[in-house]
């Protein structure tokens, strides 16, 4: 950049030569000058730094404050309208316009929310989602009061003790099912595949999730087990069982993720690295910078697995399960077999605030070792075997009853899970042509 000398117009006075000195502080006046207005020009085209004003933000929040002291001072009405409740009442919709998975959390929610992280709380046992403005269960966790009522995934929710939902949030929907331990609840729900509405009354209980059950060596040495959910626990107890298992010499594996809705992701890291190489990529993250990426690797000493696995799932397995799902489907360590996943691929972290209260925010999409998208996409089977949500219920309730196949309920009609005999035979077929 060039500088030209100062002149001074309409003065009688001749320019004078500078000093050095005063040369020196002009120069660096103008090279000051000439940087600010650089710093702008990025700003402006990169996006500013963190320190700098942030103009458009500070307009709104003055527009924000604008309304909150309108509301507060005008409003006639029976709704809170002091400006904590609104305040918190503007942050839920901020947050939960977002996506279906983003919140604002109250203090309440946010203990509720780090109880389920830990595996347990009190309530009927349901995962929810919301869906064009319906709650809908995606599962009724294995062995919980709302899986031995027989609620079902895709029951609409519509009454809770036989209040209409109206408008209804997750957060508000979950806060009406939960209660006192041993209260009763009665839950209202529309089923479309029999359209028509059903009333389940149902005990609460404070649900101590056990993530992985029903291990057992089924015919020809295979063994089988569940994974109701992630968290906390999954990973220690999936070693255990495993062991468990191979310690009976099984010649092959079947690992069932059907209607187990997530949770952790580094329970399912855990789950990977049993059979994973050290060090090996079983998932990535990536938010909306580029160089967010965040890559997870397995990190275990275990013994090397050569045996066949094959990995169950339906339209219920989300979230972690497809982690699981996909980083094994990926690495041709396991044939997946059902139906397509739930397709939920998006990474939320849970962050506390002040008072106690927490946000849930979506932050980042996962993606298996070959870069496929989960989100909204699901994991496609090897072998696609459909069950209907009826039989999907008779199974899990022959699962946890098996005294029900010698003493049939009535109109309980045994079945026999097509989808894991599929699975059987699978892995019966790669162990006859010799694989390991």
């Amino acid at each position: 950049m060039t500088f030209r000398p100062a002149t001074f117009r309409g003065s009688e006075t001749p320019s004078l030569p500078l000093s050095p000195l005063l040369r020196r502080s002009l120069l660096v006046l103008l090279a000051a000058g000439a940087g600010f207005g650089l710093a702008q020009l990025v700003g402006r085209q990169a996006g500013a730094p963190s320190w700098w004003p942030d103009r458009e933000r500070d307009r709104q929040v003055r527009y924000f404050k604008e309304v909150l002291q309108l509301v507060k001072e005008n409003y006639v009405g029976d709704a809170p309208a002091d400006y904590a409740s609104l305040t918190r009442a503007a942050l839920d919709g901020m947050v939960g316009q977002l996506d279906p998975h983003s919140a604002f959390l109250p203090a309440e929610e946010y203990r509720e929310t780090e109880d389920e992280l830990a595996n347990a709380f009190t309530g009927v046992g349901i995962q929810v989602e919301q869906r064009d403005a319906h709650i809908v269960i995606i599962a009724a966790i294995p062995g919980t009061p709302a899986d031995r009522a027989g609620l079902q995934r895709g029951d609409r929710l519509v009454k809770i003790d036989q209040q209409p939902l109206v408008n209804p949030t997750l957060e508000s929907t979950v806060s009406l099912v939960r209660g006192e331990p041993g209260s009763l609840v009665t839950l209202t729900v529309f089923r479309p595949a029999q359209n028509r509405h059903i009333d389940y009354p149902v005990r609460r209980e404070r649900i101590r999730l056990e993530s992985v059950r029903l291990a057992a060596v089924r015919p020809g040495g295979i063994g089988y087990l569940q994974i109701t959910q992630f968290s906390e626990r999954t990973g220690r107890e999936f070693r255990t069982a495993l062991a468990g298992l191979e310690q009976t010499g099984i010649r092959a594996l079947v690992i069932d993720l059907r209607d187990n809705p997530g949770g952790l992701l580094d329970a399912a890291i855990d789950v990977c690295s049993e059979f994973f190489d050290q060090d090996e990529l079983v998932v990535y993250t990536q938010g909306r910078d580029v160089d967010s990426r965040e890559n997870f690797y397995a990190d275990n000493g275990h013994p090397r697995r050569t045996y066949p696995i094959a990995i169950l799932v339906n339209g219920g397995s989300a979230s972690a399960a497809e982690i699981v799902a996909g980083a094994m489907r990926d690495t041709r360590r396991a044939v997946i077999v059902g139906e397509k996943t739930f397709g939920k691929g998006s990474v939320q972290s849970v962050i506390e605030l002040d008072q106690g209260e927490g946000l849930r925010l979506t932050t980042a999409r996962y993606y298996t070792p070959s870069g496929v998208t989960i989100h909204e996409q699901g994991i496609m089977p090897h072998v696609e075997l459909e069950v209907s949500v009826e039989d999907e219920s008779r199974i899990r309730l022959q699962q946890l009853r098996p005294d029900l196949a010698a003493s049939p309920e009535e109109d309980f009609k045994p079945i026999g899970d097509v989808q894991l005999a599929a699975a059987e035979e699978v892995l019966a077929g790669v162990l006859a042509a010799g694989g390991k």
